[in-house]
């Protein structure tokens, strides 16, 4: 019993690091943003037509190519709790971190999305501004580096308000998660 409540403790706390850690880089600062209300977080399995876990992500989804965001799928147990998804990619290289898109509010039904949705996205979701300062994807750029295809299942919507920076649409994101799953692409072909 001892060790499932700290095994649950620490998935609790590995989703509030990231989310937290995420927000600090963004905003290039170390002050506390606020505090995500962890929950135990279910697994999603992530995968694509055109991206395998731990392998490079393929030339055609960088800046070098021209398709736009790669393919996604994913699956989880139900959970009657789930009103929708978000997906989030940011990228870690030696020297920086960024977020490259960010899509909420992508129906709870939903469990994947073809090549280049950001251009065409879900009906009633919606897209934060990337690190760069674009809407939609911004396609990674730099070699050598890591690339996560994050999935989370949100018991709510996010609600941003006008001018609601990344980071707080981050947090919302990172407070109402009730799954996760994750793809990573190392460096780009």
């Amino acid at each position: 019993m001892g060790l499932c409540n700290t095994a649950s403790r620490l998935r609790r706390i590995a989703v509030s690091v990231t989310a937290v850690t995420a927000a600090f880089a963004l905003t290039g600062c170390g002050s506390l943003i606020g505090r995500s209300q962890a929950k135990d977080i279910a697994e999603i399995n992530v995968s694509s037509p055109e991206l395998r876990d731990g392998k490079p992500l393929p030339r055609d989804y960088s800046c070098q190519g021209n398709q736009g965001s790669p393919p996604l799928r994913w699956s989880s147990q139900p959970l009657s709790e789930a009103k929708s998804i978000a997906i989030v990619v940011d990228s870690h290289t030696s020297s920086d971190a960024a977020v490259h898109w960010v899509l909420y509010n992508i129906p709870a039904t939903t469990t994947e999305l073809g090549p280049n949705a950001a251009a065409d996205p879900p009906e009633g979701s919606g897209q934060a501004t990337a690190t760069s300062g674009k809407v939609g994807y911004d396609p990674p750029c730099r070699t050598p580096g890591s690339y996560r295809f994050t999935v989370y299942t949100l018991d709510g919507k996010v609600d941003p308000h006008k001018g609601s920076t990344l980071p707080e649409i981050l947090k919302q994101i990172a407070d109402q998660t009730i799954a996760r799953g994750r793809l990573t692409a190392v460096d780009i072909e």
